[in-house]
């Protein structure tokens, strides 16, 4: 009776122990699993804080935002760090939160992407933008050249020329003379020429004539007149009304006494241009 006790308890005790030694094995496996998914999802964490690190910025608001989502994922790291494997609550806790910063920096990427994509495409309106300005400044200098160049010519063109200009001298009979002893009054004469483009109205012309040492003869109707920005004296002048047709006219030169043999110089001019010059020999 003893032994059958015995062996009863005997068998209890293996079945106990076998009982035991399945739920170890069953804990053990379960806390292994536990391990595995704490282990893999601390490196999904850190794969996620890697790619925190290497996502950047030109925007001061996202760089701002990076920054607080980068400490979120580290404070993170460390709870599952510190949490027990088989505190599961907590584990599937912290796999939501991970899911959470998995979609924020989606978002970040999604809207550094756009940002960077309209950047560029504004950087390049930019260029285009300064392109245009300077092809529109070139063209502006190139008309304003080309309106300067044409002012030019229409002034040029419109200045008055003269021909024919010629210098005599005359004597007390009206009759032309070389002789320096019998010259009384010189005579210039010109014709001015058709122009289109000049201005009509009055036109003084000047003469200008010196004696053979370069000495300007002036009589006592001495007449200033500019030229050029200098206030120049005159031998003698006179009046026409220029209205673009070709005009003849001849210029006095009286009150002179006491020429001498050589060369004359004589120059005309209008206020705006030098007519031409011509010579005078007396001898």
């Amino acid at each position: 009776m003893l032994k059958k006790v015995m062996y009863a308890l005997i068998a209890a005790v293996v079945v106990l122990a076998g009982v035991l030694a399945y739920i170890w094995y069953q804990k053990s496996s379960l806390v292994n699993e536990l391990t595995v998914e704490k282990e893999e999802l601390t490196a999904q964490m850190v794969a996620l804080q890697n790619d925190y690190e290497t996502l950047s910025s030109e925007y001061d608001d996202i760089n701002l935002q990076l920054d607080s989502s980068r400490i979120e994922v580290q404070l993170l790291i460390e709870k599952i760090q510190k949490t027990e494997a088989t505190n599961r609550s907590k584990i599937r806790q912290y796999e939501k939160e991970l899911g959470t910063l998995r979609s924020i920096m989606k978002s970040y990427v999604i809207q550094i992407d756009s940002l960077n994509t309209l950047n560029k495409k504004l950087t390049a309106d930019a260029a285009e933008a300064r392109r245009q300005a300077a092809e529109s400044r070139k063209k502006s200098e190139e008309l304003s050249k080309t309106v300067a160049g044409l002012t030019s010519q229409v002034a040029a063109g419109a200045v008055i020329k003269a021909y024919n200009l010629k210098t005599e001298a005359y004597n007390s009979m009206d009759k032309v003379t070389d002789r320096s002893s019998r010259v009384v009054y010189l005579l210039t004469s010109l014709s001015l020429g058709e122009n289109d483009l000049a201005e009509r109205g009055p036109v003084t012309v000047y003469i200008r004539v010196k004696d053979p040492d370069g000495v300007l003869l002036v009589n006592d109707t001495q007449k200033t007149f500019t030229y050029g920005g200098e206030t120049m004296i005159c031998s003698a002048s006179r009046e026409v009304d220029y209205q673009g047709s070709e005009v003849e006219m001849g210029i006095y030169l009286n009150g002179i006494t006491g020429y001498v043999k050589g060369v004359y110089t004589i120059e005309a001019y209008t206020a705006k241009s030098l007519l031409g010059t011509t010579e005078l020999i007396l001898r």
